[in-house]
């Protein structure tokens, strides 16, 4: 065997489809698109979401509720879980950054912790927000909590 003998398997490689190339390519005349029409044309590219003429189902179905575009919405922690978290991951900070190494918060994440359950390291916290009861737990606990912007 030698290089200028090696040949590609037999029924991997396909001869291209050569439309637009006059009769005696097979595909002569329409170029397979059939006849007439948008959609055999240059540059057609049927809209999003069209259905054809049929009412589209953004139109069919009634609108509901409303959506606040100013709503923040916080990954929430309650003392208990900042307690086993940073048991299981050996934390000596509770920070955004932390908690996103660790797989438990995504990039863009805001953090708010809670007061349930009790606290049994000092531990700095670094996070968005925090409750009132959970603030006091945690300085009585011997940590401190820096509120991020």
């Amino acid at each position: 065997m030698k290089l200028h003998n090696l040949k590609p398997a037999e029924g991997s490689t396909h001869s291209e489809k050569r439309l637009g190339r006059g009769e005696a390519s097979g595909k002569g005349g329409t170029s397979t698109k059939g006849n007439k029409g948008q959609q055999q044309r240059a540059g057609y590219a049927s809209k999003m979401a069209h259905e054809g003429g049929q009412m589209p189902i953004q139109r069919r179905i009634p609108k509901r509720g409303f959506k606040n575009p100013h709503r923040v919405s916080y990954t929430v922690f309650n003392l208990g879980q900042v307690d086993q978290l940073v048991e299981k991951y050996g934390l000596t900070e509770f920070s955004l950054d932390n908690l996103y190494i660790n797989g438990l918060i995504n990039q863009s994440a805001l953090v708010k912790v809670l007061g349930a359950g009790e606290l049994k390291s000092a531990i700095t916290f670094k996070v968005n927000a925090v409750s009132e009861k959970a603030k006091a737990a945690i300085e009585a606990a011997g940590g401190t909590v820096e509120i991020l912007n």
